[in-house]
Parts: structure tokens; C-alpha cells; sequence
């Protein structure tokens, strides 16, 4: 029986090297979806570093704080927020979720309320990063002269924000919290 193959040697990249579709090697490797606090702020230092990813969405709103989800993942949503002079988020904690805050651009002020630590105000410069945990009560307020640019990691996805009103952090209550 004679054999007459379309390749002049008789032979093809698939009787060289194989089936390319079992080659999982030449596949990149699936991005690891975080899962603790220290991969979700891993999660904001990569974001963070791709400037070219992040800084061209950036838009500045003179009546409140300008804001776009970036990414979002399994259990995780990453968003990008822009603070002009004066601008802040007022009391508020995020419900169920858990976070981590980097600044990106400017400088931001960070006022929060801890059991036992009562009130506390940091300034928070590019590259600093905060992690909270759910029912973290804080404000964030750019008190400098210039713009500032923060991204925000929730876990899970971001769904609530509760309030605190006006004259917190000094008699700042609990929401109420409904019974099931």
C-alpha cells in the first residue's frame, strides 16, 4: 500500500510536535482570582501600577466625587474614584464588604472611628493603602489644594454604604440593623 503525503518529507507540525491543543504549557497561566486581604491588596498594587490602564479614565466632578468600576471578579469589584479639594465621602461604613484603599495621586485624609481607639485621622499620600474590614467605619476627605485619585478593592462586591451623618465622627451611632 503506498502512502502519499501533502508535506514533501512526509511530515507535519502536528506529527513533530504533537497536538498543539493538548499543549497546556504554551497557555498562559490563569490569573489566581483572590482570596485573602493581603491578595486583594496585591490585587490594588497591580491596578495601581498600570497607570496607562487607569489614568486616562480619570474625570474630575466640581458637585461630587467622580467614580467608575474598573474591574470585577469573582466576590471582588475594583473601582477607580476622583476627589477634587474639599470633596469627601462623609461617615459611612460598607456594609457586608470588606476593602482595601490605595491612593493613586494627591493626598487624602482618612477619619476613623474604632472601638477603643476612639477617633482617628490619617493622611493618606500615593501608594498608602488601608484595609478594612466589614462594618469599618470611616470618612475620607481630600482636605489638600490639589486633586486626588484613589482606587478602592470591595470583597464582596460593594452593595451597601451606610451613612452616619452629619457632625460624625463625634457622635456617630450604628444604623439600625433589622431584624431577620
Amino acid at each position: 500500500m503506498s502512502s502519499t503525503s501533502a508535506y514533501p518529507d512526509g511530515l507535519s507540525d502536528v506529527s513533530i510536535a504533537g497536538d498543539p491543543l493538548a499543549w497546556p504549557h504554551l497557555a498562559p497561566a490563569p490569573v489566581p482570582h483572590p482570596t485573602t486581604v493581603g491578595g486583594f491588596a496585591a490585587l490594588a498594587r497591580r491596578v495601581a501600577a498600570d497607570r496607562e490602564r487607569w489614568a486616562p479614565l480619570v474625570r474630575y466632578d466640581a458637585l461630587t466625587r467622580w467614580y467608575a468600576r474598573l474591574e470585577t471578579g469573582p466576590g471582588y469589584e475594583v473601582w477607580l474614584l476622583s476627589w477634587l479639594p474639599g470633596q469627601g465621602s462623609g461617615g459611612h461604613d460598607h456594609g457586608r464588604s470588606s476593602g482595601v484603599l490605595t491612593v493613586l495621586e494627591g493626598t487624602l485624609t482618612e477619619r476613623s472611628l474604632t472601638p477603643g481607639a476612639g477617633s482617628v485621622e490619617r493622611e493618606l499620600s500615593p501608594g498608602a493603602q488601608r484595609v478594612f474590614a466589614p462594618g469599618y467605619l470611616h470618612e475620607v476627605v481630600n482636605t489638600s489644594l490639589e486633586p486626588a485619585v484613589s482606587l478602592h478593592v470591595y470583597s464582596p462586591g460593594l452593595t451597601e454604604m451606610n451613612p452616619y451623618g452629619t457632625g460624625w465622627p463625634l457622635r456617630a451611632t450604628r444604623p439600625s440593623v433589622r431584624s431577620r
